[in-house]
């Protein structure tokens, strides 16, 4: 089969949508310091995994508590094999074992985590329980919560050629059954959603560019940003070498940016719709040419 990479770089809009470590009564947003110690939030790769696993319609893969007290450990069980959970094929396995290397299966679809693409300035959330308090006449207990609002950037890389495919366990799945899986893959992204706080974080993209290549590098991970409500397009068309050109498409929702008309003028952006629909057709063309 030939080697055959899916990577898609895509910015959303989302509110506080992962949070750290609390400090005393201020619930901490996960964050990271650049240049001169400007902070940016993140959603870690891990919880973009755990949603795209909850929504992604597939049976979830069987787990098991090995060990007892501080060590006990919960790990995927011996059943829980690829032909039965795409959970396993997309994003690997490790199985330890007594006496033993263990079982293991690398990640055949990686994340990077979703970090903001403007700086977080201290804002917080007062809180408090006043309306429960009120009914039994008691004081009201006070909280605080770190809040941003801000566009993230992530990526999603696949190795096609390897989805579908297990030499631990010797399984190897039909085409149809690969495609099907990559293409349910990419419907869960468009639709992406993140439950937290009592609110429902909607993850959809507003612009994604990628496709099907021939390497499996992460090529649009460090060149999608955002200056004055406009995608710099200039950055993006500085890593478009003639090998991937051809290959790539673009998607926007339109008006999200205020440079609409120049990513479809200069990089012949498509619907979201229309994107997504295009991405599909190259999985299926692929696994059909193998």
């Amino acid at each position: 089969m030939r080697s055959k990479g899916l990577t898609l770089t895509m910015i959303f809009q989302a509110e506080s949508a992962n949070y750290g470590e609390s400090v005393g009564n201020v619930a901490s947003l996960k964050k990271m310091s650049r240049g001169q110690g400007d902070q940016y939030t993140y959603i870690s790769r891990q919880a973009l995994r755990y949603n795209i696993v909850e929504q992604l319609g597939e049976a979830l893969a069987s787990v098991k508590a090995e060990g007892s007290g501080d060590k006990k450990v919960v790990q995927f069980s011996e059943e829980a094999t690829i032909d039965k959970y795409p959970e396993i094929d997309f994003f690997g396995y490790l199985k330890t074992e007594k006496g033993t290397g263990g079982k293991k299966r690398s990640a055949k679809v990686r994340l990077s985590n979703a970090v903001s693409l403007e700086s977080y300035k201290g804002d917080l959330d007062f809180l408090t329980n006043k309306g429960q308090a009120d009914k039994i006449g008691e004081n009201m207990n006070i909280a605080q919560a770190e809040i941003h609002r801000s566009y993230y950037r992530y990526t999603i890389t696949g190795d096609l050629d390897q989805i579908g495919e297990d030499v631990v366990y010797g399984i190897s799945l039909d085409n149809r059954e690969r495609a099907r899986r990559v293409k349910r893959l990419l419907d869960t992204i468009a639709f992406l959603y993140r439950d937290i706080r009592g609110r429902r974080e909607d993850l959809k993209p507003l612009f994604a560019i990628g496709g099907v290549y021939d390497i499996k590098n992460p090529v649009f991970q460090n060149v999608v940003s955002i200056k004055n409500n406009c995608i710099d397009v200039s950055e993006i068309q500085g890593v478009l070498y003639d090998s991937i050109k051809e290959d790539t498409y673009c998607g926007v929702v339109n008006k999200s940016f205020d440079n609409t008309t120049e990513l479809k003028d200069q990089l012949h952006a498509l619907s979201m719709p229309e994107f997504f629909v295009i991405m599909k057709q190259k999985v299926d063309a692929y696994y059909e040419g193998n």
